[in-house]
């Protein structure tokens, strides 16, 4: 029986974890939403005043979501995207013109063939209602 109450204490914590998490997360979302209403609530002043408004809300936002479970799995899978990322093997400038130029080759030919069989069709059907030549 105590191991059935420990695992409801443990669940009961991690409840509260994630609902700790809920409000700095929701209080992040409202600091944003504030640095973008700040834009719109200084359009007298100079514009580098309104986007530097729009930049605090959002480094704010940030830091706070910063200190979450869900901002810091957010900002460890950016950091091994990133990683990814440099893994990645791009092509060469030759392989990505020569693709660059069959794509087009191919566009090219399509066209003109979707054009072949719309003017072969406009001809059936000027034929079929007696209007053909």
């Amino acid at each position: 029986m105590p191991v059935a109450v420990c695992i409801s204490d443990a669940q009961q914590e991690q409840e509260k974890i994630s609902m700790t998490d809920k409000i700095k997360l929701g209080f992040a979302v409202l600091l944003l939403a504030a640095g973008i209403a700040g834009f719109y609530m200084l359009a007298e002043h100079a514009l580098v005043l309104r986007v530097l408004t729009v930049l605090a809300g959002v480094a704010l936002a940030t830091s706070v979501a910063w200190f979450t479970v869900p901002g810091k799995q957010f900002f460890a899978f950016g950091k091994d995207s990133w990683v990814e990322t440099k893994k990645v093997v791009w092509p060469t400038r030759k392989e990505t013109l020569q693709t660059t130029g069959v794509v087009f080759l191919l566009v090219v030919v399509i066209a003109i063939f979707l054009w072949i069989v719309d003017a072969g069709l406009m001809w059936a059907v000027k034929l079929l209602m007696g209007q053909g030549d």
